[in-house]
């Protein structure tokens, strides 16, 4: 069973909830820790500004000129925060506050700040006599602990009230997401009309235009997919009726007493028709592949080679032998990372399209040049410009220069095809340059 996946929302309030409780908790640790330092200069400059002023009075009440600090009157209940004890040079209290132990604070009478296991002491010496005031370190922590409990008191009560607010900003900020999710939602088959792309977030903006180009994409598709078929069942349905005609028109005229002469000839015409019939089918299968994506290739591949097989291929057909001609320039290499299968079908349809609309009396020229690109070149008259940018669309033909019936527009279709999906790229040009007609199909492979 798989796993639920997990809201948005949900995610970036937790997130940004323990974000912020995060950062409170180390502010508040970085306070506390100053205050702990702050704390202690405040106590210890209390502690020395307090025997400063009780030193005098001490000993002047133990010699009998003053009243002894904090032994007149009735002893209150509440703890005293300081505590004074004042003693003779052998260590021995002379005189102490009320709640100040009759045991001396420290064992030595080291002049400044100490510390005991219940105490932070100060000492500080005047004749004979030392006074010590002592302050108990609980009351320190007592102090720091309050001014900590005083920041993280808060955080109980403001981190419920963070994630309603947290909650309700992002469920705000996604609502645009929601709303190009059923925008995205409504579009099918029979809708893929562009998204409209204007009061988008900067955020969302770029996703909507991405979404309009495959959705475009798409349409683009689903048409061409439509016109494929109906255009590939009118091409065929026309040489599959042609040759049911012959073969009916065959039988009818044997029974009726056809001549051997005849009867040969009916069926070279229903051979002829079959041809045609085969070759348009091995070029919807290659159109098929092309749009399948079979260009590219992970390993580079060096297709002169295979150039070279083409071409003796193609030279074996009646007719064909003595119009190709090929020209590699010196240094020429062929190498790219494309499929061999899918660079052969491009070269041969090239080649096929030269044989079949140019001058049968003047030769195909194929050169390869150091630039990694390879050049078709068959004379014929020059061809319009509004015809030449058409003649990649799918079923789109020339004019033939020699007899026979018409090709199957498809050649150009799937070279350009395949060459695009490689980052390749095919050049038609007519008249070719310097000449008054003529045909070139340039490939230019991709680095």
């Amino acid at each position: 069973m798989m796993a639920r996946p997990g809201s948005i929302s949900r995610r970036l309030t937790l997130l940004l909830t323990g974000g912020i409780v995060l950062l409170w908790l180390l502010g508040a640790a970085f306070s506390v820790l100053v205050m702990h330092e702050e704390i202690d200069e405040v106590f210890d400059s209390a502690l020395e500004e307090t025997a400063q002023w009780l030193l005098p009075l001490a000993t002047g009440a133990l010699e009998g000129k003053a009243t002894p600090p904090g032994l007149l009157g009735e002893q209150d209940d509440d703890d005293e925060y300081l505590t004074f004890q004042l003693r003779g040079r052998d260590g021995a209290v002379l005189l102490r506050s009320h709640d100040a132990p009759a045991e001396p604070y420290t064992q030595a009478l080291d002049l400044g700040f100490s510390e005991t296991n219940y105490h932070r002491v100060y000492t500080i010496a005047s004749g004979g006599y030392f006074l010590q005031v002592a302050e108990p370190l609980g009351h320190r922590q007592e102090a720091l602990m309050e001014s900590a409990g005083a920041l993280l008191l808060p955080l109980a009560g403001l981190v419920p009230v963070s994630i309603l607010i947290i909650l309700w900003s992002v469920r705000q900020g996604l609502a645009p997401m929601r709303r190009l999710q059923g925008a995205i939602g409504a579009r099918d088959g029979g809708n893929l009309n562009p998204i409209e792309d204007t009061g988008w977030p900067e955020e969302i903006g770029g996703t909507v235009q991405a979404v309009n180009r495959l959705l475009l994409r798409l349409r683009a598709a689903l048409e061409a997919e439509r016109v494929f078929a109906a255009t590939s069942a009118h091409e065929l349905r026309t040489p599959v009726a042609t040759a049911l005609a012959q073969t009916q028109r065959l039988l009818a005229e044997l029974e009726s007493g056809l001549t051997l002469e005849e009867a040969q000839s009916r069926g070279r015409r229903i051979e002829a028709t079959l041809h045609r019939l085969g070759a348009l089918v091995e070029k919807l299968l290659h159109l098929s592949r092309a749009e399948a994506g079979i260009g590219l290739s992970e390993t580079e591949n060096d297709l002169l080679p295979v150039l070279r097989l083409v071409i003796e291929e193609l030279a074996a057909q009646p007719g064909a032998a003595r119009r190709l001609t090929l020209a590699i320039t010196e240094g020429a290499s062929l190498r790219a990372r494309m499929d061999i299968d899918a660079f052969s079908i491009v070269v041969r349809n090239l080649i096929e399209n030269a044989l079949a609309y140019g001058d049968p009396g003047k030769p195909v020229e194929i050169t390869v040049q150091d630039d990694r690109s390879v050049i078709v070149r068959n004379d014929c008259a020059a061809i319009p410009p509004e015809t030449l940018t058409r003649l990649t669309q799918r079923f789109v033909r020339g004019s033939r220069a020699g007899e026979g019936p018409d090709g199957s527009g498809l050649g150009l279709a799937i070279a350009d095809t395949i060459l695009r999906q490689t980052g390749g790229r095919l050049e038609l040009l007519s008249p070719v340059p310097g000449h008054d007609g003529g045909f070139e199909a340039r490939i230019g492979l991709s680095a």
